[in-house]
């Protein structure tokens, strides 16, 4: 019996002339290049979905002036963030057919400026996606800008129109969640605060205060504890909250993994979360839903930023111009770590209700 002989890989040459057009227009359409009309982009799609092509990124990049690939810079401020934005990144990157480098280091901003200058030594890229702590390294952004790559910022705390940026707002995101809080019963909360020097952990502190005071709520600072974005860290100041003469019956922690690190305190202290504790977190990773009850937290649209980032390098703006600016939708999910205090049988009359799920947009 004669052995089959291996399929060919349906090529370019095959995309055209199923589609009926030529060689250039799918060329075109691939590399994303503007000022295709509708019909033909249509045509070359459909025969690219019924050839399964999928474009030699490496024979791309020697064809033209572009490499097809992007890279990330970032750390992890908690277990699984950088995880999130990798995967929506990676995810955008094989539909546009690019190819993802990941620099993932040390949260020190020390490292950064060298660690990019050899990226741009060596790599030929183009795009950049920048995370914490790169995104406001003012000797990293000067780098790239000397280099004439686009770049993108992920939620940024500094000189927000500098470059294109994707963030949502995590101040009202924070302040939502106070209020949320507030209208069940909760007149004393308490609040672990983030990495020291993030944007994140500045926002959120301020949404949590800031809507603790429109309410007329009382700002205990004995109730407010710094945290670094981590499960000890959220320990930590768990102890030193709950250790206090008076306690709060309720813990807003600024993300999910210093919020478990609450209820892990909570629990040694034999207070029953949420009977005799409630605790919210932020950021829905999926630590958040290993726990029971399930944490009630703010749903950061993490993998989305990362998609969203890639989409701006590569599309027809490709990040050249002016900056683009993408605010994407968060939402409050309403678990069981959360629920009116003890003895608490009705929402008091000036309670502000809100609903099971908030989205904000632009």
């Amino acid at each position: 019996m004669k052995s089959r002989a291996p399929r060919r890989p349906v090529t370019i040459l095959d995309v055209a002339k199923t589609a009926g057009v030529s060689f250039k227009t799918v060329s075109r359409v691939i590399n994303g290049e503007p000022n295709v009309r509708q019909h033909m982009q249509d045509k070359v799609l459909r025969a690219v979905e019924s050839l399964g092509y999928r474009p030699n990124v490496s024979a791309r990049a020697l064809a033209g002036s572009r490499s097809f690939m992007l890279a990330l810079l970032g750390t992890d401020p908690s277990v699984g963030y950088m995880s999130a934005l990798q995967a929506g990144a990676a995810a955008a990157c094989r539909e546009a057919g690019y190819h993802l480098i990941i620099e993932h280091g040390s949260s020190s901003t020390g490292r950064w400026p060298k660690l990019t200058k050899e990226l741009l030594a060596t790599q030929r890229l183009d795009g950049i996606i920048l995370a914490v702590p790169a995104v406001d390294d003012d000797d990293v952004l000067v780098a790239i800008e000397r280099s004439g790559i686009p770049y993108v910022r992920i939620a940024p705390s500094r000189n927000p129109d500098r470059s294109s940026r994707v963030e949502f707002d995590e101040e009202r995101a924070a302040a939502q969640m106070t209020e949320y809080l507030w209208s069940i019963g909760h007149r004393h909360i308490g609040f672990v605060r983030g990495f020291p020097g993030h944007a994140a952990s500045r926002l959120r502190q301020a949404g949590f205060e800031g809507a603790l005071k429109r309410l007329g709520g009382e700002i205990r600072r004995s109730w407010i504890a710094s945290g670094r974005f981590s499960f000890r860290s959220g320990v930590t100041a768990a102890e030193a909250i709950l250790g206090s003469h008076e306690r709060p019956t309720a813990i807003f922690a600024s993300n999910d993994d210093m919020a478990l690190g609450v209820i892990s305190v909570a629990t040694r202290l034999n207070l029953s979360v949420p009977r005799d504790l409630s605790v919210v977190g932020m950021d829905d990773l999926p630590p958040a839903t290993f726990v029971w009850p399930e944490l009630t937290t703010v749903r950061q649209p993490i993998r989305e930023m990362g998609a969203a980032a890639v989409e701006i390098l590569t599309t027809g703006h490709r990040g050249i111009g002016a900056p683009v600016a993408r605010m994407l939708d968060y939402e409050i999910m309403i678990r069981g770590t959360a629920s009116p205090p003890p003895q608490q049988n009705a929402l008091p009359a000036t309670g502000q209700s809100i609903p099971r799920r908030v989205r904000r947009r632009q």
